[in-house]
This record gives C-alpha cells, structure tokens and sequence, in this order.
C-alpha cells in the first residue's frame, strides 16, 4: 500500500535561497510515516493499547531538485518487509508539477515499551502495513558509515529539554541539527547537502554531554557524536553534495 499526503512549506522549513532545508524534509517524512502507522493501528495513539512502538535506526536521503519556498508538496511512502527484528519504510517526494524531488529509505525496529527491549515484528504488524516489495535505491539495507579513524575537530552540547521526544530520549531530528552545528563554518556554508545518511547507536537522555566529532574524508562531512568519555557512540552522519 502507498500512502500519500500532502504537505505545505513553511518559513521554518526553508534555508539558503529559500529552498526547503533537510531537517524539514525529514520532519516530513517522520510525519507521514506517523501518519501511515495511525491508519495501521501501531501509530502514538495506540502505544497504550499495544505496548509496542517503532523506534528509528536510520535514515538516507538524496535531494535529486530540491523545492523553493511556497511550493506545496505530495509525499509517498510505503512500508517493505525486513526480518523479524528490523524493518524499512521508503519514501518519494514531487512537486506541484508532479516531479520527482527526493528519495529516501529509513530502517525501524520494534521495542516492548514495557520492558524496553527489541522485540520481534509479527506478521500481524507488517500485514497492517500492506508491505510493497519496490526499492528506490539498489542496496536493500543501509549501509554502514565507516567510523574515521581521525578527526578534524571536536564540539561539545549538552542535551536540553527542547531535544527529548515521547519516549524520553533524544528526538532523532536533533541529532542532525547537532551534526550542522558541528560543522566546520566554510563546510557548513556549502550548504544544501543533496546526500544525507544517519545512523543511530544509543539513545541519548536529558543532561547527558555530547562530544561530536568532524572529519571530511573524500568530501564526505561526518559527524560522530559520542558521550562525553567517548565510550559510547550515539550516533553518526555523514553528509556530502
């Protein structure tokens, strides 16, 4: 099943020459996935009821004509059938013209919110979903981002109560404003980046200090955010033109 929504831009989803920036369009997609999920039945409303709720575990996104300010866009998205223990979610972005201005893919996992542990994804929820066998990019999984072995620079946040979502972790659009933050000032003005990979390790939690790590390898921008004592990597993203 392919479902459809339409969204309007506002001003807080445009950047540089009023194009529509990547955390808005991830915010999108993030919403009509919540909204495809509501019409299954695993959607926030029903996280009481089920004691189940889909957790991110990673995004990629390619920009092909990234849209202006004003434009009203149509989103189409789909759930595919992954393993017991992940799944994936795909996604097509058009203009008011009906052009082709973004895909993405996203990989989910399922947690017992009452254990707060993985738990295994039935058949009774992916056939909720009306699973579509269509990929948009070749690899069927997201690969992963390779660590560097060196960094360029390092930057430091504490994370604030804005950043928490619902389940009492960091919401996963934060960790994208962080890595921008992170960035060195004369690659953070080549902005827009047209390619934009995130993967996500650990959950961060309220007060916790972040130590994000930049390196530029083969005009990739990557940003690893670590905990403070650089024990634990919380997430990585890697961005490039």
């Amino acid at each position: 099943m392919v479902f459809k929504e339409k969204f309007k831009m506002g001003l807080k989803d445009i950047d540089k020459d009023n194009l529509l920036k990547n955390r808005a369009i991830l915010e999108f997609l993030e919403n009509i996935g919540s909204y495809h999920s509501d019409v299954a039945g695993f959607g926030a409303n029903y996280t009481n009821e089920t004691g189940i709720a889909w957790v991110l575990l990673g995004w990629k996104l390619k920009v092909i004509n990234r849209p202006k300010y004003g434009e009203e866009l149509e989103i189409h998205t789909w759930a595919k059938e992954g393993s017991k223990v992940a799944t994936f979610r795909d996604f097509e972005i058009f203009d008011e013209n009906k052009n082709l201005c973004a895909i993405a893919t996203s990989k989910w996992t399922m947690v017992d919110i009452r254990k707060g542990k993985i738990t295994r994804i039935g058949d009774d929820v992916i056939n909720a979903y009306k699973p579509e066998t269509r990929n948009l990019f070749p690899e069927l999984d997201l690969e992963k981002i390779s660590i560097p072995k060196e960094y360029e620079t390092t930057t430091e946040y504490l994370v604030r109560r804005k950043d928490i979502d619902i389940n009492g972790h960091m919401h996963n659009l934060y960790y994208l404003d962080i890595a921008y933050e992170a960035l060195p000032e004369e690659i953070y003005n080549r902005r827009p980046f047209n390619e934009v990979r995130i993967q996500y390790k650990k959950e961060t939690k309220l007060g916790e200090k972040l130590k994000c790590k930049y390196a530029n390898i083969e005009d990739k921008y990557i940003v690893a955010i670590y905990s403070e004592d650089e024990k634990i990597l919380h997430s990585i993203i890697e961005l490039s033109q």
